[in-house]
């Protein structure tokens, strides 16, 4: 892997990382803030625990060395939890400025997968 490419991973991971960490502990505790935007955009509040439970354990699997499987599993989660988040706001009909947050995760995301060291992919052996 080129260093370029190194570098361009762990900034996107680092940040991704961040910033799933901290929405994650967010919605874990239910912040009154946090829960008023859930319940304005029609979500119940334990949808809350359950997305802040999985962040902070999606952050766990990208951060951790080896298990490539458990790695595509949370990038995959947060790609459809930042889509989700999109939709929904586009749905009610949001203010751009609230689309910010979840796209600029979207885009993390989707930079980090792609520039994910050898090591942490999962490979196919055709035989």
């Amino acid at each position: 892997m080129k260093k370029r490419n190194r570098i361009i991973y762990w900034i996107a991971t680092i940040w991704l990382s961040l910033g799933m960490l901290s929405t994650g502990i967010v919605q874990l505790i239910h912040v009154q803030q946090e829960a008023d935007l859930f319940a304005r955009l029609g979500y119940p509040a334990y949808l809350l625990t359950m997305l802040g439970a999985w962040k902070i354990l999606g952050v766990i699997a990208v951060l951790v060395p080896k298990f490539p499987l458990l790695k595509e599993w949370a990038y995959a989660g947060f790609f459809f939890a930042m889509s989700g988040a999109v939709i929904s706001h586009l749905a009610m009909n949001d203010e751009a400025k609230e689309l910010f947050g979840p796209i600029l995760l979207l885009v993390l995301t989707t930079v980090s997968w792609y520039f994910r060291p050898l090591s942490r992919k999962v490979v196919s052996v055709n035989a």
